[in-house]
């Protein structure tokens, strides 16, 4: 078995000027040591992940914004994303990083950041390395809860899908994670789930555009039961994406960012 505690690399960071200032980038992650991200939830986080660790428990404290009334199209103030969160990922210190373009709901995207990070952490010995899920088009409907889908998402879909399969956790998910050659495991094929990566530390970030043109879809099929206007429909969605999630103001615009951070692109 890999030493973890090698190959651990640091990747150029933008500054913080003009994202956050030092004292909150700062004192989220730090205020939280290993120990303590050790304990948080049910993690599948490499033991020696230490930066990982502390990334993934700021983020499980960073505030989010779920209770709007009303969105705008397009979003103009940090209080309308989950900036904190957000800045969080970019001045993660950490690494490697690499961030997923990922578009389609029925294609391979769970599969290929699960190679990539099983690579990463036990054939190149990376065990901070951060994956993050750029997710927009229609991979973005396995970012709802299913309250969305009951409501809105199944008829949507034309009852293709009932309910959102992608964030239940399969029986692979809780098998041993010391054992990561376990072809049935909790890093194998059979373990392709949002809820099991989230719990291995990657970050899904959600797509407040993509938000307002599903409500625009939503509208022009005439599924709207309680007759909201786009505005409010569209902050409803946004208040019921799932847990962990990193709202954007935008997912395509997002990406640059992200790259200017350090991060690697993938699709």
């Amino acid at each position: 078995m890999h030493d973890l505690s090698l190959g651990r690399r640091h990747v150029v960071s933008l500054p913080l000027a003009g994202l956050v200032s030092a004292g909150l980038a700062g004192a989220m992650i730090s205020a939280v040591p290993p120990a303590h991200a050790a304990e948080h939830g049910n993690t599948l986080i490499p033991p020696r992940a230490w930066k990982l660790r502390e990334l993934s428990a700021a983020l499980a404290s960073a505030p989010r914004a779920r209770t709007f009334k009303t969105v705008p199209m397009i979003l103009t103030d940090r209080t309308q994303w989950d900036s904190a969160a957000l800045d969080l990922l970019l001045h993660y210190d950490g690494g490697p990083k690499q961030v997923w373009d990922n578009t389609g709901l029925d294609g391979p995207w769970l599969n290929l950041m699960r190679n990539s990070m099983n690579a990463q952490i036990w054939s190149w010995g990376h065990p901070d390395f951060l994956a993050v899920s750029a997710t927009h088009g229609t991979a973005h409907l396995a970012l709802y809860d299913d309250q969305i889908w009951e409501k809105y998402l199944s008829a949507f879909t034309g009852g293709k899908y009932k309910s959102n399969i992608w964030i239940t956790t399969p029986a692979a998910g809780n098998a041993d994670p010391a054992n990561y050659e376990d072809p049935n495991g909790a890093f194998s094929p059979a373990a392709n789930s949002i809820a099991v990566l989230q719990r291995r530390g990657v970050v899904f970030c959600a797509c407040h555009n993509e938000v307002w043109e599903l409500t625009a879809g939503l509208l022009k099929k005439g599924i709207n039961p309680d007759r909201l206007s786009h505005p409010v429909l569209a902050a409803e969605l946004t208040n019921h994406l799932i847990p962990g999630v990193v709202l954007t103001p935008g997912m395509v615009g997002t990406i640059p960012q992200l790259q200017l951070a350090g991060f690697h692109y993938a699709k």
